[in-house]
């Protein structure tokens, strides 16, 4: 795994644990940037069943706490996969208006095999990508190929144990923070003397 300057890196895909535990993990990171001043737009995922086998998931928006769900009932004993594209849909358009209404970070809960055919949160990566915002997300070993060919050199990979890390975020985070508060210290003597 590649290692990351946390002060220039653009894209941070988290590996190395198990869905649930980068989900939470991503939460606490959107909670501890908007501690930090910063705008954190995005979601992640919340399971609504996590005792069912073909679990009720849900997208929680980072921005208001809206719930999309990205799973269909498919009736008892069916072990066919429960994703729901227009679910994924939906919260893909929430995350891009909430870009466009501006956001210092967003935080995306991951990339998987919908992301790289194109499909499911990807074109929210785009925008991000596009309006040249910091990107927090997940990748499975098994997708790390195609995330590749999709992000570029502006991604690196980084092992939860390391986001785990004493001040990781705050640290990756820094330069943003800092960033933010001259940008709004900015606008605010232009308001009060009238330039604005």
């Amino acid at each position: 795994m590649a290692s990351v300057d946390i002060g220039t890196c653009r894209i941070v895909a988290l590996q190395g644990a198990a869905s649930p535990v980068i989900q939470d993990l991503l939460g606490d990171f959107a909670v501890r940037l908007a501690d930090a001043g910063l705008r954190v737009s995005g979601v992640v995922e919340s399971s609504a069943d996590k005792a069912k086998p073909c679990k009720s998931m849900m997208l929680r928006s980072l921005d208001d706490n809206r719930l999309f769900s990205i799973s269909q009932d498919l009736g008892p004993g069916s072990l066919a996969c429960n994703l729901d594209p227009e679910g994924l849909v939906l919260a893909c358009a929430a995350v891009q208006q909430s870009i466009l209404r501006g956001t210092d970070v967003v935080i995306l809960s991951k990339f998987g095999k919908q992301e790289a055919t194109g499909g499911g949160l990807a074109d929210a990566f785009g925008s991000a990508i596009s309006a040249g915002l910091p990107i927090i997300t997940a990748v499975s070993p098994t997708m790390v190929e195609a995330w590749t060919r999709f992000a570029g050199t502006f991604a690196e990979c980084v092992t939860v144990d390391a986001a785990r890390g004493p001040g990781w975020i705050e640290a990756w985070a820094g330069r943003r923070v800092t960033s933010r508060i001259a940008r709004d210290m900015i606008g605010a003597e232009r308001e009060r003397i009238g330039m604005a």
